[in-house]
Order: structure tokens, then sequence, then C-alpha cells
């Protein structure tokens, strides 16, 4: 089977991105960014985000995952500590995350370090969870081969039987990562494909060195 793309084209016209209307710290234009793509009417999840590792058999594969926290030290998601991006992180702990957001003709992409965040702060998170989100998190072995949908299905009802009016626990496999950047790209499309990329590289003594692109 054969399908032809070549013919998919699109003109990046809506903004552009330059050097004097960047500020020196990259986490304030993420902020600014993010802002426009969350009251952006075209967009649904602008916290959704592709995070990338090397897994245990040294492949890449990426995933999308919700941004549940940022603040200037880093970029903070939740997960099995078990699932294989789990183990894949705990192995090399150098991953990327990235934004796209198509309608604003926008894309972020974080190079950084993953480390687990405090057990206080994945409990005070696990707790605003819902209570189906609560005991999927104990209904699920993340990435472990089953046999069924069903299988899923009646280990969820034997939590709900169990957990009925009482607190349900953190698993203490289920977690926060926070991803800790060392480079971000803001990329802007631009018409005739010459698109704005300014990357922000963190020195040594914790300022950032901002750099234009080729696109």
């Amino acid at each position: 089977m054969e399908h032809d793309l070549s013919d998919f084209r699109k003109s990046y016209d809506k903004k552009e991105l330059l050097e004097s209307n960047c500020p020196n710290n990259p986490i304030e234009l993420f902020r600014d960014w993010f802002a426009r793509a969350t009251n952006s009417e075209s967009i649904e999840e602008a916290n959704a985000m592709t995070v990338s590792a090397i897994g245990m058999d040294g492949f890449p594969k990426s995933r999308v995952v919700l941004l549940k926290k940022y603040t200037h030290e880093g970029f903070i998601f939740y997960t099995n500590y078990n699932s294989e991006k789990g183990k894949a992180i705990e192995h090399n702990n150098k991953v990327c995350i990235s934004f796209f957001w198509p309608s604003l003709e926008q894309q972020i992409i974080i190079k950084g370090t993953a480390e687990k965040i405090a057990d206080n702060l994945s409990d005070g998170y696990f707790e605003s969870r819902p209570t189906g989100s609560k005991l999927g998190a104990w209904a699920s072995n993340q990435s472990d081969v089953v046999a069924s949908r069903q299988t899923l299905e009646k280990r969820l009802q034997e939590l709900e039987l169990q957990y009925k009016g009482k607190k349900i626990p953190r698993p203490p496999h289920w977690g926060g990562f926070i991803v800790k950047p060392s480079s971000m790209e803001f990329w802007q499309g631009r018409p005739n494909r010459l698109h704005d990329r300014i990357r922000y590289c963190l020195k040594d003594d914790f300022s950032w060195k901002l750099d234009r692109l080729a696109p």
C-alpha cells in the first residue's frame, strides 16, 4: 500500500517570534504561550504533551501524557513508576517533552532530566483525583500484558467494594516526575518554511543562553 502525501501543504503566517520579544528566562515565555493555548477555543487539552525516553530495549518511545504543574524548576506529570515509561526514566533520566498546538502554529521542545518528586507532593495530587482515577491507579499494572478488558473491569469492581466508604491511599508505585530543563526550544511557524526557532540553553551559572536556529 502506498499513499503519497507530498501535496499536503499549509502556509504558516499567524505570528512571529523575535529575539527582542523573548524574556531572559524561557519559563516566562512558556507561561505566555501556555496561557494563549489554554485560552484558545480550538485547543481541547493545552496541557497534553509528548514524553520521549529511551526504553530498556534501547529504542526511543514517545507517548502523550498530561502536564499537571510547572514551576521555574520544571514540569511535573504523574504516572505508574513500574510502567514502561517509569522504568525507562529510572534507567536513563534524560528525556524530552514537547507541546504542539497546530491552531497556533507553535511547538515547544524541552530537553532535561526527570526526577521523582517528593512523596508528600504526590500524595497531595493523588488526593485531588476523582475516585475512579484513584481506583484505576490500583487496578492497572500499567504496561503489563492483560488477558482481556474484562480482567481490568473485574479488578476495578473488586477495588470499589474494598474501598467503599474508605479513604483510598496512593499506591506506592504511583507518583510524579519533574522534568528539569536543560534546553527549551520555541518554534513558531512562518511563511515559506522560514520558521522562527529560538533555543534557550542552561549555562553553568544557571542563566540561559539564547540562540536562533535555522529552520
